[in-house]
Order: structure tokens, then sequence, then C-alpha cells
């Protein structure tokens, strides 16, 4: 009953990192036309910046971590 548990659990690590790499890759596939022009990456890139400064400071204001 239990002869390939320990090989089933050892493959769930490379099935989760295998269905990350799929959603990104189809999630960034669409964006990579627009990234051939500097002004299109530009935006994207600061876009992303944003939106990274923002949910840091939301998470650090909301963990009461920020001095601010």
């Amino acid at each position: 009953m239990f002869d390939g548990f320990w090989n089933n659990v050892f493959r769930y690590p490379r099935y989760f990192v295998t269905v990350l790499l799929g959603v990104f890759l189809n999630t960034i596939a669409p964006l990579m036309p627009l990234l051939k022009r500097p002004v299109t990456l530009i935006a994207l890139l600061g876009l992303f910046v944003g939106s990274l400064v923002f949910v840091t400071f939301t998470l650090r204001a909301m963990l009461g971590l920020s001095t601010i």
C-alpha cells in the first residue's frame, strides 16, 4: 500500500516548480513584444518597481515594522 509513498512525496516539489514556471512563462510571453520598445520597457519596469514598493510599504505598515 505504501510502496511508492515517499517516491510520490519527493515528486511534488518538482511538480510545483514546473507549474510555477509554466504560469510565469505564460504571464510574461504576451509582454515580450512590448519590451522591444524602450519607452514601454521603462514604463513596465516603473510599474513593476512601483507595485513592489507599494506592497512593501503596505506590509511594513500593516505589520508595524516601519517608523514612518
